[in-house]
């Protein structure tokens, strides 16, 4: 597998299938490990940075990561293919922007990626669409137990595994679900939410994460705190109490749309249709405004013109950097602008 390849495919995180997925689009399971001997980051020279991405690429090689998986050099590859990795959700912005030698392993299907020399020398990412964040700590704790038979792990007795983050000592562990709102901002009940997130001590991001905007009714919630809690105990309690609250709340806003504002509802969806198939130049963020009422619209039966893979293609592929990707050559501000409209265009009108 290539990063030309994985271009052509969609994510992971916009399958559309498992549980809740008209509203939870993935979950993901991540945990921050750093190697015993090796000084953290902020501290390392880039011979350590070189000696801890030699000792993890070599290790990993040895994890089963299934057919196809991918080792990319970051340090090494273009800017566009790093940009294509985060659109991805396969790395974070701080890891395609930092320097030195580092690099991330990305399993066939996307569905795993290991982030060498990010904030912590390694991070276990574990990705799925929908709703499964049991299954998803199963398998992280499987491949940490794996990468753990080669190395050895920065670890306390008393206050557990060690990271670069304060935030993450303890377990390491970060859940995190992406959720898809549009009915809760369309009834003018996200800062509802928002708060009673905050109450829970949790944290709520935009679309690729830290420091990003919650662009198209994208919204990211994360456990914030992994000192003196169980991991099994966050998992079960996203799994099982927080996260299907707030798909109870969505649930409740498209329902309250249908019986009492379905005139609202199908306007914003049909005039999100019809701009996509006849504008001649759309910027990154309308588009995914445009696509995220679309989406609603897909998933409450609205809108019978178009499936949701479809739409999950296009969120994915009117990205930057896929974008010029597809289009083969680099593209400035308006010239993506067009070839993002002209896609659109074409991609709505082969489906019909």
């Amino acid at each position: 597998m290539t990063i030309d390849e994985l271009t052509t495919q969609t994510g992971e995180w916009l399958r559309g299938d498992g549980p809740y997925a008209d509203i939870v689009i993935s979950s993901r399971v991540r945990l921050a490990r750093n190697i015993s001997g090796y000084p953290f980051l902020t501290k390392a020279t880039d011979e350590d940075r070189k000696q801890v991405f030699r000792l993890l690429s070599d290790c990993i090689s040895d994890v089963d990561l299934g057919e196809n998986s991918l080792l990319v050099d970051i340090d090494a590859v273009q800017d566009i293919d790093r940009q294509v990795l985060v659109e991805r959700h396969l790395i974070s912005r701080q890891h395609a922007e930092s320097e030195g030698t580092r690099g991330v392993v990305v399993s066939g299907g996307e569905r795993r990626a290991l982030m060498i020399n990010e904030e912590d020398h390694l991070r276990i990412q574990v990705l799925r669409s929908g709703l499964q964040l049991s299954a998803l700590f199963d398998e992280v704790n499987q491949l940490d137990d794996a990468v753990e038979e080669h190395v050895e792990y920065a670890f306390d007795r008393r206050l557990g595994y060690l990271t670069a983050c304060p935030t993450n000592v303890g377990t390491g562990i970060r859940v995190s679900v992406m959720l898809h709102l549009p009915a809760l901002k369309m009834t003018n009940q996200i800062e509802q939410m928002f708060r009673a997130v905050k109450d829970m001590k949790l944290a709520i991001r935009g679309l690729h994460g830290e420091g990003t905007d919650a662009i198209g009714d994208f919204f990211q919630v994360s456990n914030q705190i992994t000192l003196g809690r169980a991991e099994d105990e966050i998992v079960d309690d996203f799994g099982t109490r927080i996260i299907p609250r707030l798909v109870e709340f969505e649930t409740a806003a498209r329902n309250t749309l249908l019986k009492e504002r379905s005139n609202l509802l199908d306007d914003k969806i049909w005039r999100a249709y019809g701009t996509l198939e006849n504008a001649r130049a759309l910027s990154s963020d309308e588009t995914l405004y445009l696509l995220s009422h679309l989406r609603m619209g897909v998933n409450m039966g609205r809108c019978p013109k178009i499936d949701l893979a479809t739409v999950n293609e296009m969120f994915i592929h009117t990205q930057p950097a896929h974008l010029q990707k597809l289009s083969g050559r680099r593209l400035g501000g308006e010239e993506r602008s067009v070839a993002r409209a002209e896609y659109l265009r074409d991609t709505l009108e082969s489906r019909n």
